[in-house]
C-alpha cells in the first residue's frame, strides 16, 4: 500500500494488521476535510489497491481532526476552473463514489463533526454510518447554483424517502445526527467522540463471518434492493448456492459441531 498527500490508510484505531480492519483516513484537517483534485485521485488510487488485498474484511472511513469528516468540494480550489476542468475534477469523483458503493467487503463511515456536500455523499455510499450526537450534515449544492453529484441524491430517497430527500435536497436543510438516525439516514447514533470506536466493533462483528458470504450478501442486498422481489431473490439464490460449494461453507459447519470458533479461509 502506497503514501498519499491526502489520506492515511492504516490499520483501524484499536486494531492490528491482522484482524484486517483497515481504516481509511480523509487527511486534510486544517481545512476540515475538504477534497481537492489530490484527494480525489489518491482516493481512486487506494480503493482500487485496497480492493485486491484479499486480508481486509472491512474498510472503515473517517476524517482526520474532530472538526469534520468532510465538507465536500474544496470550493477555494474550484473558484476559477473552467467548465472543462470542473468536469475533469468531478469525472475523478464519481469514480470515487462508485468504487466506494461497489467495493467488495463492507465499508463503514464513521463520523464526528460536519459532513456536508461530497463528504456526506461519501457518508451515504458507504455500507452504513456511524455518527457521533454532534454531527450535522446537508447536501447544499443548489445553494452554490449546482446539485449533489455523488450519489447524495439516489442515496437519500432511498434512506430517507422521497419527500423528505426533496426537503432536504430542495431547501439545502441542514441536518443533526439524531434527525438523520430518525430518518434511516444514519445507522447507529453513538455520543460524541466515540463514532470510530463504535464502528471498529461493528468491524469486528462482521469480521466473525466468513469473507465470501459476507461479500455475496453485501452484493444481493445492494443489487437486490435496485430490482422487483422476484428478480432480488433470484440473485440471493444464485450467490448461496456459490456459497454451498464454498470450504468456508463445510468449514463453518464443521466448526459448529466442535463447537469452536471457525478458520475462514476465503474460499
Amino acid at each position: 500500500m502506497g503514501t498519499y498527500e491526502t489520506l492515511r490508510i492504516e490499520p483501524a484505531a484499536g486494531t492490528t494488521a491482522e484482524e484486517g480492519i483497515t481504516g481509511l483516513v480523509l487527511n486534510r484537517p486544517g481545512v476540515m476535510n475538504a477534497m481537492n483534485t489530490q484527494m480525489f485521485i489518491d482516493l481512486r488510487a487506494a480503493l482500487h489497491d485496497l480492493a485486491f488485498d484479499d486480508a481486509l474484511r472491512v474498510l472503515v472511513v473517517t476524517g482526520a481532526g474532530d472538526r469534520a469528516f468532510s465538507t465536500g468540494g474544496d470550493l477555494k480550489q474550484r473558484d476559477g476552473m473552467t467548465d472543462h476542468q470542473w468536469r475533469r475534477q468531478h469525472q475523478l469523483a464519481e469514480e470515487v463514489m462508485l468504487v466506494v458503493k461497489d467495493f467488495p467487503c463492507p465499508v463503514i463511515a464513521a463520523v464526528e463533526g460536519h459532513a456536508h456536500g461530497g463528504g456526506c455523499e461519501l457518508a451515504l455510499m458507504c455500507d452504513w454510518i456511524v455518527a457521533g450526537r454532534t454531527a450535522v450534515f446537508s447536501l447544499p449544492e443548489v445553494r452554490r447554483g449546482i446539485m449533489p453529484g455523488g450519489g447524495g441524491i439516489q442515496n437519500l430517497v432511498r434512506a430517507a424517502g422521497a419527500r423528505r430527500a426533496k426537503q432536504l435536497l430542495m431547501c439545502a436543510r441542514r441536518f443533526s445526527a439524531e434527525q438523520a438516525a430518525q430518518w434511516n439516514i444514519v445507522t447507529t447514533l453513538v455520543d460524541a467522540g466515540r463514532a470510530l470506536a463504535t464502528a471498529v466493533a461493528e468491524a469486528r462483528e462482521v469480521a466473525l463471518a466468513a469473507p465470501m458470504a459476507v461479500h455475496y450478501a453485501k452484493v444481493a442486498a445492494s443489487r437486490g434492493g435496485e430490482v422487483d422481489f422476484h428478480s432480488g431473490y433470484a440473485l440471493d439464490i444464485a450467490a448461496y448456492n456459490v456459497l454451498v460449494s464454498s470450504e468456508d461453507r463445510r468449514e463453518g459447519v464443521r466448526a459448529f459441531n466442535e463447537k469452536r470458533a471457525p478458520r475462514w479461509s476465503g474460499r
